[in-house]
């Protein structure tokens, strides 16, 4: 049982992680029919210890369609022809998502526009409306 480090604060114990080897498509030829190349990554995020509340539950909202309803995480892996680097792959993306989480997210500060702005607005506003006057019907006097 190794821990594996995510962030200096963070690290995640290699028991948490669920891994299963499945068939893949793709690039392989007769070999991808007998041997099961592809990896099949679970990390169960809302039962995890090694996370904190905050990370988990934004890792929760970023992951989308890879979270499924009991809240553990797959990520599938088949983009090289061996088991190692396929599994070297899927266990990087999982700590490249937990290390997006745990960078919360910057408040927002709510600005109000210069009186040089709101100026250059009201002469933008003033040109408009004079070039929209001059549209009207002719009239014959």
């Amino acid at each position: 049982m190794a821990a594996i480090p995510v962030t200096e604060s963070i690290s995640i114990d290699d028991s948490e992680l669920d891994e299963s080897f499945i068939r893949a498509g793709g690039p392989g030829g007769q070999n991808v029919n007998k041997v099961a190349t592809a990896v099949q990554l679970r990390f169960d995020v809302r039962r995890s210890p090694s996370l904190p509340n905050d990370v988990a539950i934004r890792l929760i909202a970023q992951a989308g369609s890879r979270m499924t309803q009991d809240g553990v995480l797959v990520i599938t892996a088949q983009s090289y022809r061996t088991q190692e680097r396929n599994r070297a792959d899927a266990l990087e993306r999982l700590l490249g998502l937990i290390r997006k989480a745990a960078v919360p997210p910057v408040k927002r500060r709510a600005t109000k526009p210069s009186k040089a702005a709101k100026a250059e607005r009201r002469e933008d506003k003033a040109k408009r409306a004079g070039v929209k006057s001059l549209r009207g019907k002719v009239r014959d006097d």
